[in-house]
């Protein structure tokens, strides 16, 4: 009986997540494309939860559905996208494209975190803005946060520092690109290296040219099979400073606390795809599963970053201040520079 009053608590707040997802999405279906995509219904997503928590007054019973929809159906958002990760993604790449990868990822993090003690902010929220920044942008943060137990105003912070800088760098890469006479490849390189999120990725790429989204696609996607390895180097660094994980706590112990039971089902649904299993299944069923899979794992996202920004007080935001964006706007900049370096010694990608 107190379970199934528990599992009835979850309605009115998740039922709220929902209404506002959908409007959300709803109203960006409604922006220009040229403003629309590069933003992404994320943001809007946010951005509406935001306005709905704090304009409105909202009882306390909805608080328990509201906290489901960030945490459990995030979960299970990311489990999904395991389907779309494969070690071919790895392979297929080159080793010249996977060492720029994995160099900028471990600059992106090493400068969040140092600026982020600079500016005096938590680990926690330096550690989002680090890994949107190195790996997948939202995807990436809203993988990251439950793993190192980050709170709703600091995910909506590292969204927010995310998203402005990635769309940024949608209209301002083709614009340089262009003005310094880069080919297709290198361009795509720079993009897939450096841009956050995927579809800015996609985006930044095929406006460019055809051949530059193709190969900006390639490499983003490399970067993303490569989430859930940070997930877990991201768990193991928190857990060492949490309480039960200190130094003195054995590896072992501090792996198991740092990698949830979602992280290892999302690694194994990378396996399974990178054997095929998906695709064989697919072709059983006459349905494209992973871009099912897919459409629900967006979906779920929207619900679950609405029901952050319904979370979030923004007294709370306005007390960590302008620092995030100024460390995301670093660690966006040491990424791009570098990456324009390390593609100028090593060659773009596939080259």
């Amino acid at each position: 009986m107190t379970s199934l009053v528990r599992r009835l608590e979850i309605v009115p707040g998740l039922i709220l997540a929902l209404v506002v997802a959908a409007i959300a999405r709803l109203a960006h279906g409604f922006l220009p494309k040229e403003i629309g995509d590069p933003i992404g219904e994320v943001i809007v997503a946010v951005l509406f939860g935001l306005l709905v928590g704090n304009l409105v007054p909202l009882p306390k019973r909805l608080a328990p559905g509201i906290k489901f929809s960030f945490q459990t159906l995030l979960r299970l958002a990311i489990i999904l996208l395991g389907a779309r990760f494969s070690f071919q993604q790895v392979a297929a790449i080159g080793g010249k494209a996977l060492i720029m990868i994995v160099i900028l990822m471990s600059l992106a993090l090493a400068v969040a975190h140092g600026l982020g003690r600079l500016f005096g902010i938590s680990g926690r929220l330096a550690s989002l803005i680090g890994v949107g920044t190195a790996v997948c942008g939202n995807s990436a943060i809203t993988a990251t946060a439950p793993v190192i137990h980050a709170s709703d105003e600091e995910v909506s912070f590292a969204v927010a520092t995310n998203t402005l800088f990635g769309t940024l760098a949608v209209f301002v890469y083709p614009i340089l690109g262009h003005f310094l006479g880069f080919p297709d490849a290198v361009f795509g390189t720079w993009a897939g290296t450096a841009v956050n999120d995927t579809s800015q990725v996609v985006a930044t790429g095929f406006a460019y040219s055809e051949a530059a989204g193709k190969v900006a696609t390639a490499v983003k996607l490399t970067r993303n099979a490569l989430m859930g390895g940070v997930i877990v180097l991201m768990g193991l660094l928190h857990t060492r400073g949490s309480a039960g994980g200190g130094p003195k706590a054995g590896f072992g112990r501090r792996l198991k606390q740092s990698v949830p039971l979602f992280v290892l089902v999302f690694l194994g649904m990378a396996i399974l795809n990178s054997f095929g299993v998906f695709e064989s299944l697919s072709a059983a069923t006459g349905r494209d599963l992973q871009n099912d899979m897919k459409t629900a794992s967006g979906f779920l996202i929207l619900v679950a970053l609405t029901g952050v920004g319904l979370g979030t007080r923004l007294a709370s935001l306005r007390k960590i201040g302008l620092a995030p964006f100024y460390i995301g706007f670093a660690t966006a900049a040491a990424t791009s520079l570098t990456s324009l370096l390390l593609i100028r010694l090593l060659g773009p990608a596939g080259g």
